[in-house]
């Protein structure tokens, strides 16, 4: 990285919908910076994950002439996935503090047409993260029947956001329009996506964001404590191997107190309190 990169102050952007559906005068997105401290050291996630998401992110930042020479728009995209609480939202801060990219943030349901979308998406500027999170959620991005393909989609929804719009942008001629691109797309339920969104060229790797995991559990407890080893740890990793605890929930118990010993018994009281109500299901 450049010197300039490193000192740049990265940015989290949000969109004046109100601008593109109204036609109002104002800029097209308001920024502030971005204070959130995640790394991917203090990640919580499987070890081998980030260290394969590391290497993509920088694989892609120095491929501009391959990418030039594939005829291909410099861009990648993610689809982070899994239960609330699994550090998505940290993982895309974790990517722009890493990259030295601004964030900009997508409300998909605050457009009124695909033509508001691509006016905004156009004011973006390159060396930058457009996240959509939570798509699973956003109207007309569900599965669709397969009686109704995109085109006849966006013929009858002249007043929403369509899929085909949207993927116009992710990968079609408007995709080429800026350079040095990322795009990521969250969801809590990757099944009930469109299989048009998933294919590789629009969301070419697929994150998925577990339940907390031993070496998880390890960066959680090294955050938190600054404790590499407990005599704890041993129980605590057998139960994380029995029930299904987040990231979050975990981080929640080892905050509840700065010393170590009554943070631990506090999280082998919660995981084992899971793992009888699990059994009692």
């Amino acid at each position: 990285k450049s010197i300039r990169q490193e000192e740049k102050r990265v940015k989290i952007y949000t969109g004046n919908y109100d601008n593109w559906n109204h036609g109002f005068g104002r800029p097209a997105w308001n920024g502030v910076n971005l204070s959130h401290p995640a790394t991917f050291e203090t990640l919580a996630m499987d070890a081998e994950l980030k260290r394969s998401m590391k290497e993509d992110l920088e694989r892609f930042v120095r491929r501009k002439d391959y990418y030039r020479r594939v005829g291909k728009a410099w861009k990648r995209g993610y689809l982070l996935y899994g239960p609330p609480g699994t550090g998505k939202s940290s993982l895309i801060a974790a990517i722009a503090n890493f990259l030295r990219f601004d964030i900009y943030d997508l409300e998909l349901t605050e457009l009124r047409s695909n033509s508001a979308l691509k006016s905004l998406l156009l004011a973006t500027s390159n060396r930058s993260i457009i996240v959509i999170e939570d798509i699973d959620c956003t109207i007309d991005l569900y599965k669709r029947k397969e009686n109704v393909n995109a085109a006849e989609s966006l013929c009858r929804n002249d007043d929403k956001v369509t899929l085909s719009g949207l993927l116009n942008f992710v990968d079609g001629l408007w995709s080429t329009c800026g350079d040095e691109r990322i795009i990521i797309f969250t969801t809590n339920h990757k099944e009930r996506l469109d299989s048009a969104l998933l294919r590789p060229g629009r969301m070419d790797m697929h994150i998925h964001m577990s339940y907390c995991c031993p070496s998880g559990f390890k960066t959680l407890l090294l955050n938190y404590h600054n404790v590499g080893n407990h005599h704890l740890k041993p129980e605590v990793e057998r139960l994380l191997g029995e029930v299904e605890a987040t990231p979050a929930e975990v981080a929640e118990e080892l905050m509840k107190s700065d010393d170590s010993d009554d943070a631990m018994r506090c999280l082998v009281k919660f995981l084992e309190g899971k793992k009888v109500e699990s059994s009692d299901q």
